[in-house]
């Protein structure tokens, strides 16, 4: 009968537990090193750790349910805590301090707004909020971790631009696998004339998604039918950005930057292995790499050299070329007369050019877009913004072409301004 009742009683120990794990911290509570949050379905926790070989501690996101410890978001990614003395706790103007020896503060929120019971709680899909205890409604949280992503983006996050505040979402990968401050690789959205998302290394612009055309990016045109995501890229008069769903609940799967390759990659967990699986990653080859080509260069990674002129134009310095310096790019094989007339020649299938000196309206077609690149001498290449529904809207750009990417097949059409006398294909 004792050993009966001693099992029981362990029982129920380890099942009040298990049931007891909680996703939200009030006023009166405090999270210290070795106490975790988790969230109600389990999916995520947040708690103090320490990355790869390093000792120091930092507040952090993880998922809670593979043995892989795999962080998701950090809190004080500059400031690190040598010790284990850290202790988070909620104000009541609904900042979050995280403290060392309960004085200094290595990192915290800006909280503009005053609510009777802040609350902080960690959500099932890995965003740490702040809300009023009496209301869970996402339009009234007064942070969100979200707002503040690292390396990290998890379906439901935005990655772009309030365009009423100027307020940037972006990634910013770890420096190392040991040290999760932020390195100098960084992905999000860049608006001039049209959005469009860039993977940045440092000030070099490193990788480009092309113009979004409504049924995905020009640069990765195969990627709406794969079988894991959903994503969407959302532009209006209040905001711009890219987000992602899963299709499948159950499928774990997260898009990170990776500083020691220079590349971001997407990784689905594999419950079999009990491993994470790359799923894809970008740049994915030579012709991923931003500007490669120079100015008016075409990159087609079937050809030798991958650099290629766009139909005609030469380039730019035939010896540089030949020896597979490409930086110089190509020239107009013969020279344009914008007075008596220039024609358009159809590149079909490509990545459209580098959006810095582009413009766009949305609502003309295509004819009325030719026609008014046509008439400013310094429009070099048109094409629909939209190429669902038949094609709408219109996107030009000004000067040399930079970063066009070859496909063979999908990809998008551009007009390409030529002399009258090579026009006739378009």
């Amino acid at each position: 009968m004792g050993f009966y009742f001693y099992t029981a009683c362990c029982f129920l120990v380890i099942f009040s537990k298990a049931s007891t794990a909680i996703d939200t911290l009030s006023q009166s509570e405090s999270l210290t090193d070795g106490m975790t949050l988790v969230s109600g379905d389990g999916s995520f926790q947040l708690g103090f750790f320490s990355p790869g070989s390093s000792k120091n501690r930092y507040l952090g996101i993880w998922y809670n349910n593979i043995p892989m410890h795999t962080v998701v978001w950090v809190a004080n990614r500059i400031n690190p805590i040598n010790d284990s003395t850290a202790l988070l706790k909620i104000q009541s103007n609904g900042k979050i301090l995280l403290l060392v020896q309960n004085t200094t503060a290595v990192w915290s929120t800006n909280s503009t707004a005053r609510v009777e019971n802040p609350v902080l709680q960690l959500l099932d899909s890995g965003n740490l909020v702040v809300r009023d205890g009496k209301d869970s409604k996402p339009e009234n949280y007064l942070w969100q971790s979200f707002d503040y992503p690292s390396d990290t983006m998890l379906p439901g996050m935005k990655i772009g631009i309030d365009l009423r505040t100027g307020f940037h979402r972006r990634l910013a990968a770890w420096k190392n696998w040991d040290d999760p401050s932020p390195g100098d690789l960084t992905f999000g959205v860049e608006f001039h004339g049209s959005p469009e998302m860039v993977l940045r290394k440092g000030s070099e612009k490193y990788q480009r998604s092309g113009l979004w055309n409504g049924d995905g990016f020009s640069g990765t045109p195969k990627l709406r039918l794969n079988p894991i995501f959903d994503y969407d890229f959302i532009w209006n008069d209040n905001e711009v950005y890219y987000i992602y769903s899963l299709k499948n609940k159950s499928v774990m799967s997260r898009f990170v930057l990776n500083q020691t390759q220079s590349v971001r990659q997407r990784y689905t967990w594999n419950p079999e292995t009990q491993t994470w699986k790359l799923f894809s990653i970008m740049p994915s080859d030579l012709c991923d790499r931003s500007g490669l080509c120079g100015p008016n260069g075409d990159c087609d990674n079937n050809k030798l050299p991958a650099c290629q002129c766009l139909t005609g134009f030469r380039p730019k310095w035939l010896e540089r070329w030949n020896s597979s310096d490409w930086s110089d790019g190509c020239i107009h094989s013969k020279p344009l007369n914008c007075q008596s007339g220039d024609g358009f020649i159809r590149i079909g299938k490509v990545k459209t050019p580098d959006t810095s000196n582009s413009w766009v309206n949305q609502t003309m077609n295509l004819k009325e877009c030719r026609a008014k690149c046509l008439r400013n001498c310094s429009c070099m290449a048109y094409t629909n913004v939209y190429v669902t529904r038949g094609g709408s809207g219109c996107a030009m750009w000004f000067g040399d072409l930079l970063d066009i990417k070859q496909f063979q097949s999908d990809g998008q059409d551009l007009y390409v301004r030529v002399s009258a006398s090579e026009a006739g294909t378009a």
